[in-house]
């Protein structure tokens, strides 16, 4: 196992009713004028926006709003927040929503404490030194930005998107309630658990020493997911389902299933330069394409490491450590394909000579390889692209 440093600060508010008190816990922390920023209608229609302003308000909490982040949001919403969040001496950024909300209250917290434009961080101009404090109320188990370091954004002027880590990032608080996700349509739902599945899996599927108490709390992640998703497409209320959901969100992303290991989330890669360039896929339904096409690319060179996955995930018994693998790539893709994820390229209705752009904006115009088990360069990506057209 290597040597690492585990980072996880965000204070979680975990079950029913937990975000009627997002109020007092604000008051708490002795924040009196925040931003609230919010989706593009969901949160109004289902009632939830009324009971979190009741909440705030009750407590004496100032509220800047500023709704409408769109799916993949977008650098330029990030930029009018910004400027509104100084005019009004905002303190803290509160994101009601998913992934996309708390990765635009992400940016919109970078950006208001520094000179430089915020598309400087995801590019690599500069490092982010401060932050305004974060706190976020789920609504979606998906993406684990609610405990994650990392955010995400989208730039249309250049068809980009980019993301960043940082300690910054790290949300103060995440209210956790799972009821809120009873709502999630079962497309929705589905994305969110391979989202969930593949944050684990990439942390899992790496150059590594041995590390069987990561791997195992990976393992059995993962096989709560597959069992929680395969329930909520029958039963989308069912409470427990929706709880192991949201649970599995919040610990895929924290980096507890990296500790002892490298990092790389190859696969994410690929995706971010499919859903950049076209805004309407959702990013969880891109990553069930890309992620066993990559993993038939790169399994031979760690059969054992997919064989485990294959025998502890999928309940293979072949002894073969090679057809093992294989095997164990497959029922993952018949997982997907069970809880009504696309398989091909093509089912998002998007012209196949789509791939050369996908992969210059995957290598930032030829300037950088993925690495995996092998360094990913231009030609390689445009195989594994091809391979699931």
């Amino acid at each position: 196992m290597q040597d690492f440093i585990y980072y996880a600060p965000t204070k979680v508010f975990f079950g029913k009713d937990k975000h009627k008190d997002v109020g007092e816990i604000i008051k708490g922390y002795g924040f009196k004028t925040i931003m609230m920023q919010y989706g593009m209608g969901s949160v109004k229609s289902s009632g939830l926006y009324d009971e979190v302003m009741s909440s705030l308000k009750s407590n004496g909490i100032k509220v800047v709003e500023m709704g409408g982040v769109s799916p993949n949001p977008r650098i330029s919403f990030v930029r009018e927040a910004i400027k509104k969040a100084r005019e009004n001496n905002v303190e803290m950024i509160l994101a009601v929503g998913g992934g996309s909300v708390i990765d635009s209250s992400k940016y919109t917290a970078a950006g208001v404490l520094s000179e430089c434009d915020v598309w400087d961080f995801p590019t690599r101009k500069n490092v982010l030194e401060n932050g305004l404090p974060i706190g976020c109320i789920l609504t979606i188990a998906a993406a684990g930005s609610e405990m994650s370091s990392s955010a995400v954004i989208t730039n249309l002027e250049l068809n980009m998107k980019r993301g960043f880590n940082s300690d910054f990032n790290r949300c103060l608080f995440a209210i956790c309630n799972p009821e809120l996700t009873y709502s999630v349509s079962k497309y929705q739902t589905a994305c969110g658990a391979v989202d969930i599945m593949a944050h684990t899996m990439e942390r899992y599927f790496t150059v590594c020493e041995p590390t069987d108490i990561t791997d195992r709390i990976s393992e059995s992640i993962l096989k709560s997911v597959i069992s929680a998703a395969r329930k909520l497409m029958d039963c989308p209320d069912d409470y427990d389902a929706r709880a192991n959901m949201m649970w599995a969100s919040s610990l895929s992303h924290n980096d507890l299933t990296g500790c002892g290991r490298q990092n790389m989330l190859p696969v994410h890669q690929l995706e971010h330069a499919l859903s950049g360039e076209y805004e309407e896929i959702a990013h969880g339904a891109g990553l069930a394409v890309l992620f066993p096409a990559w993993a038939r690319y790169v399994y031979k060179y760690a059969p054992q490491r997919f064989a485990q996955f294959a025998r502890r995930v999928w309940d293979v018994s072949e002894e073969k450590d090679e057809k093992a693998a294989l095997m164990g790539i497959e029922r993952m893709e018949s997982f997907f394909a069970e809880i009504g994820m696309p398989l091909r390229l093509r089912a998002f209705d998007i012209p196949e000579d789509c791939i050369d752009r996908l992969c210059e904006l995957c290598t930032f115009g030829r300037t950088r390889e993925i690495p995996t088990y092998i360094s990913l360069d231009y030609d390689k990506l445009k195989e594994i692209y091809k391979s699931c057209w």
